[in-house]
């Protein structure tokens, strides 16, 4: 069984259709990214999947129980990390951590708070009012709420997209750790340099799902230009993103002494991406 099944997802606020038959399935232990710009419909689904949202059709299952009718058991077995942090700020880290875990009746709650906060690298600050954190200090208290319980999915709203690239690399060091041990994480971002260090990404625009792949395969859709220099002039072409285009197109060359140079130019994950969508309006029009 997957962590996550959808089918036929939709939303509508009423004449909008924020939502539009949307399909997808994360397998236990992956990390599945959803990206997409701002208004393409990410927060809309991952409340929907942890049952904070109606949705209007379609079905859902995370770890086989309906988000709506079986509430109360799944977020026993799901941690969500909202956008913003959702913290009490006169409380603690490890106050806040505790209250998470308690309302969780999780097991063994000192310990686990404890592990937790070493975890996210919290121990040194564990009694400090969240007040007195930054930006960064409060997305690891929020991490750190959302994992208390050992929840088996993990649904991650925009995590990094206020914090410093070193937090960051360390946010997504533990997200792996996280699903070597068999956790699902579902992960929205706009940013397509995280999309990369996903298992898995979808491609949301628009409430409709354009794509979904490994990161590799998806960069294999765009275009490289490959440019050499040959007796002092310089031969172009564009071909596909495969190995093999370049290998093929290379063959005629035999790269002899009169080959001086060879300049590959591949498409970013994001020119890929903004050329499927538009592909996709194409297509819808």
């Amino acid at each position: 069984m997957n962590a996550i099944e959808v089918s036929g997802l939709a939303k509508k606020y009423g004449r909008f259709e924020a939502l539009r038959g949307v399909d997808l399935s994360v397998g236990r232990g992956e990390v599945f990214g959803l990206v997409g710009p701002n208004g393409a419909g990410k927060t809309a689904l991952i409340k929907g999947l942890v049952g904070a949202l109606r949705l209007s059709g379609g079905g859902v299952r995370v770890m086989g129980l309906n988000p709506l009718k079986d509430r109360s058991e799944l977020r026993q077995r799901i941690g969500y990390m909202p956008q913003g942090p959702a913290l009490y700020k006169d409380l603690s880290a490890r106050g806040n951590v505790a209250f998470f875990g308690a309302a969780h009746r999780t097991e063994n709650l000192n310990k686990r708070v404890d592990e937790v906060l070493q975890f996210t690298d919290l121990s040194e600050r564990a009694n400090n009012a969240v007040h007195t954190f930054s930006g960064g200090m409060k997305g690891r208290v929020s991490l750190a709420c959302t994992l208390v319980h050992d929840p088996e999915v993990i649904f991650l709203d925009e995590p990094t997209a206020a914090v410093d690239p070193q937090l960051r690399s360390r946010f997504w060091k533990t997200f792996r750790e996280l699903a070597e041990g068999g956790t699902a994480l579902f992960i929205s971002s706009h940013l397509m340099d995280e999309a990369v260090l996903c298992d898995r990404f979808a491609i949301l625009r628009k409430g409709s799902i354009i794509t979904t792949d490994t990161p590799a395969n998806i960069i294999e859709q765009g275009k490289t230009r490959l440019v050499v220099e040959r007796d002092g002039t310089e031969e172009r072409e564009t071909i596909g993103g495969h190995p093999e285009d370049l290998a093929a197109a290379l063959r005629p060359y035999g790269l002899g002494e009169d080959v001086t140079a060879v300049d590959v130019r591949t498409d970013t994950l994001e020119a890929v991406v903004s050329r499927l969508s538009r592909g996709r309006e194409l297509d819808n029009a």
